[in-house]
């Protein structure tokens, strides 16, 4: 076992606290990554406080992951010691059921492991449970390192593996691309990747927003055009004229005044 120095806390009114606890010796297929940055996702801050009702502690959180390979098991062949990489929200899967196999590990369905808080399967350790990034090292199976291109700072490249992803999925996937109306509603921490990802990939980008300070905000990212939510006129003005909207407002709230912005077809 490995001697790895973190960050935990202890119960869901502590606060992170140096702690000392074991990541396991590689297998032939793990990648040791000594951890350079990691991110702060809000879900961080829910797990740590206990707020969705599963957390174990002591709990070490972090799933926006970057670092450089230390060294690798004798079948990895994916990575070599030196190389940027990232690990995510995910650590390990069953790797044989039909979501597995196609390449859908979060759908495992036999359940897939967190890289904080999951049932550590593959043991090694004394710990039943994952530990995760606010930590100096961690040991991945390779299938779930990302290379992380040199020419991207690693400190900004961090969020790109939760709040990046979250964005980026759904843009793909539904093909986004120039000659689309795309609207983007609200500007926090997944709003303004969706906007940069918008942008890039040539859409006309359209934030839809409360404020004209977050607008103004949204357009030095790459916004064609800012719709405040709260003009009524505005908003009757653009109905049935967007390709796709992607809602990142974290809060319950009224969808019908948006869904009437897209095209019916």
């Amino acid at each position: 076992m490995m001697k790895t120095l973190g960050y935990a806390t202890h119960s869901p009114t502590g606060t992170l606290k140096p702690f000392t606890f074991e990541r396991r010796e590689p297998r032939p297929e793990d990648v040791v990554i000594d951890i350079l940055y990691c991110g702060i996702c809000h879900s961080d801050i829910h797990s740590a406080r206990n707020e969705w009702g599963w957390t174990q502690y002591p709990f070490v959180p972090g799933h926006e992951i970057v670092g450089r390979v230390r060294t690798v098991g004798g079948n990895v062949n994916r990575f070599k010691p030196g190389d940027l990489v990232g690990v995510g929200c995910l650590v390990d899967s069953c790797r044989h059921c039909e979501a597995c196999e196609d390449g859908l590990e979060q759908y495992c369905d036999n359940g897939f492991t967190g890289t904080y808080g999951g049932e550590d399967k593959i043991g090694g350790t004394p710990h039943p449970f994952t530990f995760g990034g606010y930590s100096d090292q961690i040991t991945v199976d390779e299938r779930f390192v990302l290379r992380i291109p040199e020419n991207l700072d690693p400190a900004a490249a961090a969020p790109l593996l939760c709040a990046g992803i979250t964005t980026y999925s759904p843009l793909r996937h539904w093909k986004v691309g120039p000659s689309q109306k795309v609207g983007i509603i609200g500007l926090g921490g997944l709003g303004h990747m969706g906007v940069k990802f918008a942008h890039a990939m040539g859409a006309h980008v359209v934030m839809i927003t409360t404020s004209p300070e977050k607008g103004a905000d949204a357009q030095k990212l790459g916004a064609d055009e800012v719709l405040l939510s709260t003009d009524e006129a505005a908003m009757q003005a653009a109905q049935n004229s967007f390709d796709f909207l992607l809602n990142t407002i974290p809060v319950g709230h009224d969808i019908d005044p948006y869904m009437a912005l897209l095209k019916r077809d």
